[in-house]
């Protein structure tokens, strides 16, 4: 009888791919009972590449979403969790990029992806077919994360005369990282002021690169504060998760989750396998 098994091993991409990259996460599955993984929102934009079977995803959690097979997916920053089936077993290669990661790997301001689940091939064409390859065919994490390393440098090198189409207004930049560093704990009208622009047009600029309003990032940046307290191996009671992520209560971050999950917590917590993996 084999044992159930989880685990996820995380890797740093190359320094010179910092500003646009996050992180490098595989995980292999095995063994775990049949059910649907909550992929919630984040401040990253993500792309799976499957080692094994295809994925199947669904843009929604239990709102009746169509479920779509990829073999590698990429997805721009978003409002609710995606519904992630799988049989107990899944081996596969997550890849976080930031914003301005969207630019320089793909060629387009991240506004462009969200809320969107879009096959990585049709981003990066025979790249993605490529890189597809060395993954399944390296046969350990090290090798894989080389191999992210040596083809995420070829993506961004693809178009090195358009660094035009590359820049973030700095203003932008900047709400961007301070949104980030207070984990959305900032009013948006007071970064909007220490730019010297207004709250609205600050709202609009934003909304037009990451494709969310700071308001909805802020959000989004507390929620996964949350969910990375509530999903670790011992984690705190849901009183103090919200406290600690900045709700104003309890009842608060019940409303968040419900939205941004489409499960209370009490139900997102029974229902998800993967709480403490890794």
């Amino acid at each position: 009888m084999e044992h159930h098994t989880a685990t996820g091993i995380g890797a740093r991409p190359a320094p010179v791919l910092r500003q646009y990259v996050d992180s490098y996460v595989g995980f292999d599955l095995r063994a775990l009972p049949t059910g649907v993984h909550c992929g919630p929102p984040s401040r990253a934009l993500t792309a799976v590449i499957s080692l094994t079977d295809p994925l199947q995803v669904a843009a929604g959690v239990d709102d009746g979403s169509p479920v779509t097979r990829f073999g590698s997916v990429a997805g721009g920053l978003r409002s609710r969790s995606v519904a992630i089936h799988h049989d107990g077993r899944q081996q596969g290669v997550q890849v976080s990029l930031t914003p301005l990661g969207a630019r320089a790997v793909y060629g387009m301001p991240a506004a462009e992806l969200a809320h969107r689940l879009i096959p990585l091939d049709e981003l990066l064409g025979a790249l993605a077919v490529e890189l597809s390859d060395r993954l399944r065919s390296a046969t350990t994490w090290a090798a894989r994360f080389t191999a992210l390393d040596e083809l995420l440098l070829r993506a961004v090198g693809r178009d090195a005369c358009g660094d035009h189409a590359r820049r973030m207004r700095p203003e932008v930049a900047e709400a961007w990282r301070r949104l980030v560093a207070a984990r959305g704990r900032v009013q948006v009208g007071a970064v909007a002021a220490e730019l010297g622009w207004s709250r609205r047009y600050l709202t609009e600029r934003f909304r037009g690169e990451v494709g969310l309003s700071p308001k909805t990032l802020a959000r989004v940046l507390r929620f996964e504060y949350a969910h990375e307290l509530a999903a670790a191996q011992d984690p705190p009671p849901w009183g103090d998760v919200a406290t600690a992520s900045g709700y104003a209560d309890q009842a608060h971050l019940v409303r968040d989750w419900r939205e941004f999950t489409g499960r209370s917590p009490t139900a997102w917590r029974r229902g998800e396998v993967l709480l403490g993996a890794g």
